[in-house]
C-alpha cells in the first residue's frame, strides 16, 4: 500500500488540454498544494476509441502518476471518467475523484426541483454517465442531456465570447430551455471557459454547475478529512507532462490555466 504524505502532490490527468481548467480550479481553491498534470496529447481524442483501449490508456496514466507519489488522483476527462473510473479506483492505493461524480453530486445538492440538465460532448452524453451518477444519488431526479459538439473547437480557437459561439450556444440551449430543469451541468472541461457567455444566455432560468469547481471543492474536503492537506504555506510546485507537444498546446494551455505554463515535460508511456 502506498503511503501518502501531506506534502505529496495532487495528480490530475486528462486526454489532452481540457483538464487544465480543473488544475486552475484546484490552484484557486488549494493555493498551497503541489500539483502534477498529465495530458495524453499524443493519443487524443479518446471519444473515438474502444472501451478496452480507453481503460488501458487511463490505467497507464494513473500508474505513471502513482510512481510520482501523488496523494490523490483526479480524473479530469469526462470520457475517461465515464469509461474507466471504476477500474482505476479498484486498482489505486490512493483516493480517486472524477469530474462526473463531482458534477453529479453538486447538481443533486443544488437542484430544488430535481430537474437537471447536462451539456457535454457527444461521447459523454451518449455514455449516459452523468444521468447514471445523478440517479444513483437521487433516483427521483429527472435528467435532460444535450450534446454540444461545436463547443470544444470554438473554445480551442479562443472564441470565448465570439458572435459565432453565442449563436451556437443559443441554438444548443433552445431545447434545454423547454425542459423542466433548474440546474445545468457543464459536462466538459472546456466549458468553464465559456461559462460567462452561458450564464449570460441562461440568465436567471438555470444555475450552472461547473464540474471543475465541484471537484476542487470535493478534493479540498477529502484532503481535510484524511489529514492530507499540505500544512506548508510555501510556493507550490506545479509540473506538467504531455505525450506529444503540439504547436498550439502552450497557447491553449495558458488560456485554460489563466497563467503561464512552465515546467512542461514530454514523456512516453
Amino acid at each position: 500500500m502506498q503511503t501518502s504524505l501531506p506534502q505529496h502532490p495532487i495528480g490530475v490527468f486528462d486526454s489532452g488540454v481540457g483538464g487544465l481548467t480543473v488544475v486552475r480550479a484546484l490552484m484557486d481553491r488549494l493555493p498551497f498544494e503541489n500539483i502534477i498534470y498529465f495530458g495524453d496529447t499524443a493519443r487524443v481524442p479518446y471519444g473515438v476509441k474502444s472501451v478496452a483501449t480507453i481503460e488501458h490508456y487511463t490505467q497507464q496514466i494513473a500508474d505513471f502518476l502513482l510512481r510520482q507519489q501523488v496523494k490523490i488522483l483526479i480524473i479530469a476527462c469526462n470520457t475517461m471518467a465515464a469509461v474507466a473510473a471504476d477500474k482505476v479506483r479498484a486498482a489505486s492505493p490512493v483516493p480517486v475523484l472524477d469530474v462526473i461524480e463531482a458534477g453529479a453530486r453538486n447538481a443533486v445538492a443544488r437542484s430544488a426541483s430535481g430537474g437537471i440538465g447536462v451539456i457535454g460532448t457527444p461521447t459523454t452524453i451518449n455514455s449516459n454517465a452523468y444521468a447514471r451518477a445523478i440517479h444513483r444519488l437521487n433516483p427521483d431526479s429527472r435528467v435532460y442531456s444535450q450534446a454540444c459538439p461545436l463547443f470544444v473547437p470554438l473554445v480551442e480557437e479562443g472564441w470565448l465570447d465570439h458572435p459565432v459561439t453565442r449563436l451556437t450556444a443559443q441554438e444548443y440551449l433552445k431545447p434545454v430551455f423547454v425542459e423542466s430543469i433548474d440546474t445545468l451541468v457543464l459536462g466538459c472541461t472546456h466549458y468553464p471557459l465559456i461559462k460567462p457567455l452561458l450564464s449570460d444566455i441562461t440568465g436567471q432560468r438555470l444555475q450552472l454547475v461547473d464540474s471543475a469547481l465541484s471537484i476542487a471543492d470535493q478534493a479540498a474536503q477529502l484532503l481535510q478529512d484524511s489529514g492530507l492537506a499540505n500544512p506548508q504555506h510555501e510556493l507550490p510546485d506545479y509540473q506538467y507532462y504531455v505525450t506529444d507537444l503540439p504547436v498550439k498546446f502552450q497557447t491553449i494551455g495558458e488560456r485554460f490555466l489563466g497563467r503561464s505554463l512552465n515546467r512542461l515535460d514530454l514523456v512516453s508511456l
